[in-house]
């Protein structure tokens, strides 16, 4: 009902939100519940560090209007009846200030995505049930050349964040030897993301590239990593997702909320904090405000030089051999068979 609803001042706007009341995350054995108004007001605490990560970018809404719960699903394009989804496309009613980019997705069609300029946004989001953003790695200015380069160490199977940790430290020695500074953050939930301010002047299937020239150089130099695309070929490994720098692929940002117990947060560390890490399960929208005002954003200065994508590429063009794509691809210029191994191998024996 309309008298539910609260407004809240956001970057100098009044931002209305409807069911401030509805619980959003329940209550766990280690974390109070989180209602629709916290997160709204929770966006609004972190505008510094999360504009910092979204301002002028196109960006995505993960969308859950009914909470988070135990056993519900993300909606997919096989099935639309999950209990929560992706916004990808500007919605309709949307307020004055709410502003929008066009984009292209790998399929040649093109939409008008959300552009995060101002705070208000992010509270209007909230209010629409958004509790995560994924933002391209671009700026309005250019969506096609990416500003940013993404390592996405991904634990499977057995490995722990324990593992990811270990090798985000030597994602970090390799990109010191390249002369490049990098930024990790925890994922939100077991992996570890590591970020590159590039010059935006390649193309996203440079920069699709460069990751994985830095994936199998890791492969190469510890144990425990893999860039097997195929799940069933990756063991108990950190899988290196070099495919999350394709047009359209993205990851949570710095400072948002993921649907899991707890309110958990993406959240931005230093090296020498990431090294010390146990549990990221620390960073949650009670405590990640308070760390934010009084420590700062530990990627403040992560816009102060983009660096040029050439040192990746180098290492790509001594080992040029692509890798296969995500699904809704279109089949790419020099991609493999897209058939999964096991599958491959049924085939060869079935004939």
């Amino acid at each position: 009902m309309a008298s539910d609803a609260v407004e809240i001042e956001a970057g100098g706007r009044d931002v209305r939100v409807s069911s401030p009341t509805r619980v959003i995350y329940e209550a766990t054995d280690f974390s109070p519940e989180v209602t629709k108004l916290m997160v709204a007001e929770y966006y609004v605490a972190v505008e510094n560090g999360l504009m910092r990560a979204l301002r002028n970018r196109p960006v995505a809404l993960e969308r859950w209007p009914k909470g988070v719960r135990e056993g519900m699903v993300m909606s997919t394009r096989a099935d639309s009846h999950g209990d929560a989804f992706y916004q990808k496309r500007m919605m309709r009613g949307a307020p004055p200030y709410v502003e929008s980019t066009r984009i292209l997705f790998p399929s040649g069609r093109v939409a008008d995505e959300i552009c995060m300029t101002e705070i208000a946004t992010a509270a209007w989001a909230a209010h629409m049930g958004a509790i995560t953003f994924h933002p391209w790695p671009t700026r309005r200015d250019d969506n096609d050349r990416p500003d940013e380069l993404r390592i996405d160490l991904d634990p499977f199977g057995s490995a722990t964040f324990g593992d990811a940790v270990r090798i985000a430290g030597v994602a970090r020695e390799l990109f010191e030897e390249l002369g490049i500074r990098a930024f990790p953050k925890t994922s939100g939930k077991r992996g570890i993301h590591v970020y590159v301010r590039i010059e935006p002047r390649w193309t996203f299937t440079d920069v699709r590239h460069g990751a994985i020239a830095i994936a199998r150089e890791l492969e190469k130099r510890t144990h425990g990593v893999t860039t097997a695309w195929w799940k069933e070929e990756r063991e108990d490994n950190v899988f290196v997702d070099f495919n999350q720098n394709c047009r359209d692929r993205t990851i949570a940002s710095a400072y948002s909320l993921r649907p899991a117990p707890g309110a958990p947060v993406s959240t931005p560390v230093s090296w020498d904090e990431l090294a010390t890490l146990d549990d990221p399960r620390v960073f949650t929208l009670h405590t990640v405000p308070e760390r934010l005002a009084s420590s700062g954003d530990a990627w403040a200065e992560i816009d102060d030089v983009h660096h040029s994508l050439q040192p990746l590429l180098d290492l790509w063009d001594a080992h040029p051999v692509e890798m296969p794509y995500p699904p809704e691809y279109p089949k790419m210029p020099g991609e493999p068979k897209r058939v999964q191994p096991s599958k491959a191998k049924k085939v060869v024996e079935d004939a």
